[in-house]
């Protein structure tokens, strides 16, 4: 099993020394990977409701910083030498797929390979109109963005011709250390776990309903059956606050059973005493794990 620690780039871990000594610490505690949140703009007074909150707001209300997920894991990058980087989740549609493909296959470059690429199609309506993206067929764009920049990161010139966006023979370096850089699908929702199946590395329901969780694995790898891919070839992850406490090494293999492959925990768990919790969760949990 592996572990990540979701939200990493909020908080206080938004500080330069106290992101560096947070990834090195979990790092060295057995952490296989940090994943970050993005919001480029929080629009004053939106209406739009976050979905994983029963208050419909994000945690953290509208000032909290919330740095640039590729920026802030380069960053970390520069402070450690195995932990994966990861967006968890940056919303595709909002991005220029072009652009987005040479700062990732830069990051992965310059890491040595730890990138991983989760996407999302967004829920913040009033971000979509001050960025001037549409909200409308965000997801059919994500899905075209997603085939543009792995043809960008594999072919010697690249050429994609879609709705939204269109080049011919176009050469990016430098290329992903990877040779392409996994795609995970972030979201709770059918049409997530079905983008997974279709076109996924990986699938990220941010939940942590057991049944739900069950049912959504199942529907993102009978997708990718339907669409002639191996299921049993996407990384699954999830997990959350039942993973941490006295019950998390029984909710780790309650999770393993629905075939997780990788438990996130909130960097919220940490903020007291970050270096000796982070080790106290290697000890505890994630050497007992296996």
């Amino acid at each position: 099993m592996k572990f990540g620690i979701a939200f990493a780039n909020i908080g206080p871990f938004t500080k330069p020394d106290v992101a560096a000594s947070f990834a090195a610490a979990a790092e060295k505690a057995g952490f296989e990977s940090l994943w970050t949140v993005e919001h480029v703009v929080v629009p004053s007074g939106y209406e739009s409701a976050y979905p994983y909150d029963p208050s419909g707001k994000m945690p953290g209300g509208e000032t909290a910083p919330i740095p640039d997920p590729l920026v802030w894991l380069t960053w970390v990058a520069a402070h450690t030498k195995t932990l994966r980087l990861a967006t968890g989740v940056i919303i595709l549609p909002q991005r220029n797929p072009l652009v987005l493909a040479k700062e990732v296959a830069t990051l992965d470059r310059l890491s040595g390979g730890r990138t991983i690429l989760g996407i999302g199609t967004g829920w913040l309506k009033e971000e979509f109109d001050a960025l001037g993206v549409p909200f409308a067929k965000r997801g059919k764009r994500a899905d075209e963005y997603v085939a543009a920049m792995r043809a960008l990161w594999t072919e010697e010139k690249a050429s994609h011709e879609g709705e939204f966006t269109r080049f011919r023979d176009c050469v990016l370096r430098p290329r992903p250390a990877q040779g392409s850089v996994p795609i995970h699908v972030g979201g709770h929702s059918d049409a997530a776990a079905k983008r997974a199946g279709r076109l996924g590395d990986g699938f990220f329901p941010a939940i942590s309903g057991h049944d739900e969780i069950s049912r959504l694995f199942r529907l993102a790898r009978d997708t990718a059956r339907e669409h002639g891919r191996d299921p049993s070839a996407i990384e699954m992850t999830t997990g959350g606050n039942g993973a941490i406490g006295s019950g998390a090494l029984d909710e780790v293999k309650r999770l393993a059973d629905l075939g997780t492959h990788r438990v996130i925990v909130p960097s919220f768990l940490f903020l007291q005493d970050t270096a000796d919790s982070l080790a106290r969760y290697g000890d505890e949990v994630i050497a007992k794990a296996g």
